[in-house]
Formats: C-alpha cells, sequence, structure tokens
C-alpha cells in the first residue's frame, strides 16, 4: 500500500492539544500513515500550556503522551508556522492527503455592554493568558490595586481565576506562573472576589473538584447566601449524580455555621457566588478613567435544569469593584477564506469532523463543536475524527493512489517566504532552558514568554 502523509494542523487555542493526545489513532492503526503538526507558536501544547491552571500541573502531564508520539519516525512537529498566512489551507491540501484543522477557539465572547472597554475590565482568556505565558499577553499588565474584583462567569476558569487572584504567594511559588505575574500578585490588594452569573446553582458549570479546591484554599473564607439555595435539597433528589453532590457542597457550604470552621472565619481574603444577575453596564469612576463597578441586572429562570433561562425582572443593583473579568466563553475565528466557517454558532460547518464539502478536510475539538467541555470532552471528540479520517482512508474516500509530498512542498513554499520551522527537537532546547531557569527559582519551570527569545535561544 502506498505511504499516506496525513496533516493535522495545529495552531495554538483553547482546545488543540486534546486532538494531539487522542487523535493519533491513524499512527496506531494504520501502518504507513504519516503525521505532520503545524503549530503557529514556536512552544507546542496549546491548551495544556497557556490554559490549565498552574495549580494544576497533573493535568500537564497529558504531554508525556504527545512528546512519545512526536519522537515517531512517522510523526514530524513544525511550529512557528501560521496557517492561513505562511502557508494556505489551499497549499496544504495539495501536500497532504488529508487535513486536520484543530485550531481552537482565539478569541473571547464580548459582553456588549457599555463601559466594558474600561480600563480596570479584562477578558478571562487575557487574564488567564498573562499568568500563563502566553505571548500575545505577555504586557497585559491588569490593575491589581482594589480590594474587589468581580468575575462574570460560573465556569472553571472563573473559578481558576478566582484561585489565582486569592492563593497565598507561597503556594503560587512552587508553580509555573509567569515571573512577571507572580510579582504582579504580590502587589495586589485584591482580597474579595464575587463570581456572577445570570442563572441560579443549579446551572452553574463548574465542577465539584474546582468548587471543593475552592472552599479548602487557605485564608481564604468562602461567602455563600443561604436564601440561594432555599428548596434544593429536594430538587436535588432526581438530577444526575455529577449534578447532586455539586450542589450538596455547595448548600453545605452556605448552611456552614460560624465557628465551625475557626480558621476560615478569621481568613483575610473571600470569595462568594452570586447568582440571578446579568451585567448591564460597566461603571466608569467619577473621572472616566477606569471601572469602579457594575450594574446588574436582577433575573428570574424560566424553565428547569440546563435549559432554564434567565429573564430580567426589571430591579438592578450596583455591585462596586475595581477588577472586573468577564468569563463568559469563548469563540473560533475562520482560519482561511478557502474553510466554510458558521459565524454564527462559530464552528466549520463539519459531519462528525469531516467538514463540509470538502473532501479530505477535517476538524476537531472547539473549532468543529464548539467551545464547552473539558480535555476529556475534547479527547472524546478528537478519537471521533480520527475515525472519520481512517474510515475515509480505508473507504477509499482518500485517494492514495497518488503520491504527496507532505511537507516536502510546504517546505519549499515556506521557505521561499522566509519562513523557518521550529522542529520538536528545537522546542526540547526551549524546554530544557525553561525547566533551568524554573529550577533556579525553586520551580518546576520559568516559561520563556516571548517568542523572538525562543528563536534566539535555539539559533534560529
Amino acid at each position: 500500500m502506498r505511504c499516506v502523509p496525513l496533516l493535522r494542523c495545529w495552531a495554538h487555542g483553547a482546545s488543540p492539544f486534546p486532538f494531539l493526545h487522542g487523535g493519533f489513532a491513524p499512527l496506531q492503526h494504520h501502518d504507513l500513515v504519516q503525521v505532520d503538526i503545524y503549530e503557529k507558536l514556536p512552544v507546542p501544547f496549546g491548551l495544556v500550556r497557556f490554559g490549565v491552571a498552574p495549580d494544576h500541573p497533573e493535568v500537564k502531564n497529558v504531554t508525556k503522551t504527545f512528546g512519545q508520539t512526536a519522537r515517531s519516525e512517522r510523526c514530524k512537529y513544525y511550529g512557528n508556522i501560521t496557517v492561513g498566512r505562511d502557508v494556505t489551507v489551499a497549499e496544504l491540501r495539495q501536500a497532504y492527503h488529508a487535513v486536520v484543522l484543530s485550531y481552537g477557539a482565539e478569541d473571547n465572547r464580548t459582553l456588549g455592554i457599555p463601559g466594558e472597554n474600561l480600563p480596570g475590565v479584562y477578558s478571562a482568556r487575557a487574564f488567564v493568558g498573562w499568568y500563563n505565558g502566553l505571548p500575545e499577553n505577555r504586557d497585559l499588565k491588569p490593575d491589581l490595586s482594589c480590594e474587589t474584583a468581580l468575575i462574570l462567569g460560573h465556569g472553571n476558569v472563573a473559578l481558576d481565576i478566582a484561585r489565582i487572584l486569592l492563593s497565598p504567594l507561597d503556594l503560587l511559588r512552587k508553580t509555573d506562573i509567569t515571573e512577571c505575574s507572580l510579582a504582579a500578585l504580590a502587589c495586589s490588594k485584591v482580597k474579595r472576589v464575587w463570581l456572577a452569573g445570570r442563572r441560579g446553582p443549579l446551572q452553574v458549570a463548574f465542577t465539584i473538584k474546582e468548587l471543593r479546591e475552592m472552599i479548602n484554599l487557605p485564608g481564604t473564607q468562602p461567602v455563600l447566601n443561604p436564601a440561594d439555595f432555599t428548596g434544593l435539597e429536594n430538587a436535588v433528589k432526581d438530577i444526575p449524580r455529577p449534578r447532586k453532590r455539586l450542589t450538596e457542597l455547595m448548600i453545605k457550604t452556605a448552611l456552614q455555621k460560624p465557628g465551625e470552621m475557626a480558621a476560615q472565619a478569621a481568613a483575610p481574603r473571600q470569595w462568594g457566588l452570586k447568582f440571578q444577575r446579568s451585567p448591564q453596564e460597566v461603571l466608569p469612576t467619577a473621572d472616566g478613567m477606569r471601572a469602579r463597578g457594575v450594574r446588574m441586572a436582577l433575573t428570574r429562570l424560566e424553565g428547569s435544569g440546563e435549559s432554564a433561562k434567565a429573564i430580567p425582572t426589571g430591579d438592578v443593583e450596583e455591585l462596586e469593584c475595581g477588577l472586573v473579568l468577564s468569563s463568559i466563553g469563548y469563540r473560533s475565528l475562520p482560519l482561511d477564506p478557502a474553510v466554510p466557517f458558521d459565524s454564527q454558532r462559530g464552528i466549520i460547518p463539519n459531519s462528525m469532523g469531516r467538514v463540509e464539502g470538502a473532501p479530505g478536510l477535517y476538524c476537531s475539538g472547539w473549532v468543529k463543536r464548539g467551545p464547552t467541555g473539558v480535555i476529556i470532552t475534547t479527547m472524546n471528540d478528537s478519537f471521533d475524527t480520527a475515525q472519520s479520517v481512517l474510515e475515509d482512508l480505508r473507504g477509499g474516500v482518500l485517494d492514495v493512489s497518488v503520491s504527496k509530498e507532505g511537507f516536502g512542498a510546504v517546505g519549499s513554499i515556506l521557505s521561499s517566504r522566509g519562513v523557518r520551522p521550529v522542529s520538536f527537537s528545537d522546542w526540547e532546547k526551549i524546554d530544557a532552558a525553561e525547566v533551568a531557569r524554573g529550577k533556579a527559582a525553586g520551580k518546576p519551570r520559568e516559561k520563556i514568554v516571548d517568542p523572538q527569545e525562543m528563536l534566539q535561544l535555539i539559533g534560529h
């Protein structure tokens, strides 16, 4: 059988890495498949490197699987290449029998309210990118001089941000959080964080592990209003077990009597959940120079469970805060005019990962199904796309009767445009330098946040 070069186009974003972890099924189940991976940044790992919280190192262990695969003779990594600019999707399709787009969600949803562009208002994506060393966010410099922060959203990312804002510095110093963000947090005056959502306790999107971490965070007291949970003990009896356990933990925390946890009662920092509140306007200071609070519309719920909708009641309240972080979701962007894109849904139209109207073109991750779920969700989704590629390969949908040059053709195009790819061995040099810098500082690694510094390190 003829050798079948396959491409994984993997530009950094919110969800590309799990595809590589789960999507190498073609390598495992077809001996003649070759896979080339293209990445926008010089460094691999996308979401795992730039999205996972620095105090969750166990989640990052999936990179070991990628390392094993990337060292295979049938797999090659090419970093520092922006697909759609350095090389077009049409050029990739000419060079490969199959092209898989797995570039995640590189933008955030906006609030669409007055004042959201005031200084002091940041997207969760930018803030997470800042403390995780994403190059495009390295100069964010968030103002942490206020005492109260408001996070809009009830998902795991919102809890991650709250935890980073309130964590004792001794805990953060042992992580791979960037040096500049650690220095900024050391000077932070934030001691109170509210997390607000449009709906109620039964609709929160975070998981019990992250909630439990937040409740047990040293030096921090949870503040939940018992009135928000009235009647929920009976309502949770017939709901799925994960949601039931999560709600029961919130109820237990809300009903906790003063003195039951003396250490928490005396904690210098607080966090809490606010329900059925929808942001209407970010309020400016008297001089109009920055945010001072958010006007919230109070809501009531129509329907129940996951499908419940938040309807404004007409009542409003103002919440004073000098730092506003919007964590209401992400959205994918079109990559190349040659690739169909549904702007309304923010996805590439597809069926089981097969891009509509484009045989041999596939997609995976958030750009395939929208920005929902955690890493394991995206991994399972990636298995489905990998299976579609294998089915099309075995079923003759992919024409392997014609030889394709793969990177041989793409490399010539890149060279003619002055683009020099970064190899996996190049990345290993960057990795070794980061680990060495981290060791000197008593950390697992100190990330290099400037791509030019990365390239200079490997002699590019």
